[in-house]
């Protein structure tokens, strides 16, 4: 998701490729596959049974599993539980790759509802990776947003350890709540996926995949 200008370029400047880490794009201003489909009826946001909750993403190119820390991460797990089980994933993309300058194989995919108002819920607080103990490692999972508490179904995952999107002084970086488990590979395919040179805005330029990995399904797979 979008953030202010300097803390991206600051940002930009840890991680050493000069793209800002995340950013949600321009709002859709014209009908896709993604708006066409009507999201299950809204309901209270489902309560973690375990610590650790895992989630099968079933995209067009493979199956990424995804082990969400609920006891360290309780709010982020909590919210992305309930696009999942309200089924308000599937049919979105994985519509973005954002390669680390200089370092091949390494940087992050986005993905999720792209600010589809049909299938936001409310946006949730802010768990910060100072609050939480979690870090952007190789495969993490976590937020995109704008501010602080603005987060609401867009997320990314890294490909390589990211240290500059954890909060950082006054900076409260992104908000990791998990790490993949299996389909690496699948991350590191997207990752690698043919981009449109002029399409997207900003530090999102020449970032937006050319064809949109769909997730299929989203389902929790405990």
């Amino acid at each position: 998701m979008i953030r202010a200008l300097a803390p991206f370029a600051l940002l930009s400047l840890l991680l050493g490729c000069g793209e800002p880490p995340v950013r949600e794009p321009e709002p859709a201003r014209q009908a896709t596959a993604e708006n066409a489909v009507a999201p299950a009826p809204k309901a209270s946001p489902p309560v973690p049974e375990a610590d650790v909750v895992r989630v099968a993403l079933n995209t067009e190119k493979g199956e990424i599993v995804i082990a969400l820390d609920a006891r360290r991460a309780p709010v982020t797990t909590r919210n992305f539980l309930a696009y999942v089980d309200q089924h308000r994933l599937d049919g979105t993309t994985f519509y973005r790759a954002a390669p680390t300058r200089g370092a091949t194989g390494r940087g992050f995919i986005q993905g999720g509802i792209r600010r589809n108002y049909r299938r936001m819920l409310p946006p949730i607080a802010h768990e910060p990776t100072s609050a939480t103990g979690l870090r952007h490692v190789d495969g993490a999972i976590s937020m995109a947003r704008t501010e602080p508490g603005t987060a609401t179904g867009e997320f990314f995952i890294t490909v390589g350890a990211m240290p500059s999107m954890d909060a950082h002084g006054g900076d409260q970086g992104f908000a990791a709540f998990g790490r993949v488990v299996g389909g690496m590979a699948v991350v590191r395919r997207i990752l690698a996926a043919p981009t449109v040179p002029n399409a997207g805005r900003g530090a999102m330029r020449g970032q937006m995949i050319a064809e949109p990995v769909r997730i299929v399904t989203a389902r929790r797979a405990d």
